[in-house]
């Protein structure tokens, strides 16, 4: 298994660089097929219209917009012929989100970055990752907007805990872990369980090692009664020294993450490596 085709999004965030950047590193050390799909936060003229005096403003604003896009093509296209990785440029005026999930659905990987409050334009749509995560059909990579990773996936972590979500990640993301020098199946403490319709973290270790990996070590990540599943995950990442972290997306309904908090949206808001995601 590997992956042929990637997509990553491209925007006018100051990140947007760095995650090209990775994007063709992924691409080349996979020998695989980049599509780049530029989408941004795009205003409707009639809010622009509101007032008098501001209409001249959506056009300044538009004829902006078109010169930063200009600028990231030229930029993906030269990244492209410098690092020899075949790819297209891919530019959709329509919604953000629904461009970018129709071209997800058609890759192996979707790469895009994290919000970043500080960066406007990083701002897309609301919930913009979450939304990507949830519509791709497969696994998104998503990328902090704090750090430099030129290469990822030497030291893997997977979140386990034996729901099809965390299922759905491992096995989207054995690409890396067949090729990674360390592999930890980690679970909360509080979540190691004896339920026979959960598969064992032993299993998922068999699993990886009939497909050629290293031999995953098992762990069980301590979580304080204070302190969240995801924020666990994180400082357990951080302390090992990982570069990147597997796990499931949304295993309670959207809604309920929003309103009670969950290790998915927490991991969104601060996480601290690169993290494969799956719903």
């Amino acid at each position: 298994m590997t992956y042929r085709t990637l997509t990553v999004h491209l925007d006018t965030s100051h990140r947007v660089s760095a995650r090209l950047s990775l994007a063709l590193t992924l691409a080349r050390a996979y020998g695989a097929h980049l599509n780049g799909v530029f989408s941004a936060f795009e205003p409707q003229p009639r809010e622009f219209h509101v007032m008098a005096g501001t209409a001249g403003y959506y056009d300044e604003h538009r004829k902006r917009r078109a010169e930063q896009r200009g600028a990231i093509e030229r930029l993906f296209h030269a990244e492209l012929a410098r690092a020899q990785v075949e790819g297209v440029w891919i530019g959709g005026d329509a919604d953000p989100i629904a461009v970018l999930t129709q071209h997800s659905r058609t890759a192996d990987l979707t790469i895009l970055g994290q919000t970043d409050l500080n960066d406007p334009g990083a701002y897309v749509a609301d919930h913009f990752a979450e939304a990507a995560i949830l519509g791709a059909g497969g696994p998104v990579l998503v990328m902090p907007h704090t750090g430099n990773y030129e290469a990822i996936g030497k030291h893997v972590l997977i979140a386990w805990n034996g729901s099809r979500e965390a299922a759905r990640a491992a096995h989207d993301a054995l690409p890396f872990i067949t090729r990674a020098a360390r592999v930890t199946i980690a679970a909360a403490s509080a979540t190691v369980t004896s339920d026979p319709t959960q598969a064992s973290c032993a299993d998922l270790a068999t699993l990886f090692a009939r497909h050629g990996a290293t031999m995953a070590d098992i762990a069980h990540f301590p979580r304080h009664t204070l302190e969240t599943t995801g924020d666990a995950l994180l400082s357990y990442a951080a302390e090992g020294g990982y570069d990147l972290l597997v796990m499931g997306a949304y295993g309670h309904s959207r809604q309920q993450e929003m309103v009670l908090g969950g290790a998915t949206r927490t991991v969104l808001a601060t996480m601290t490596l690169p993290v494969l995601m799956s719903h």
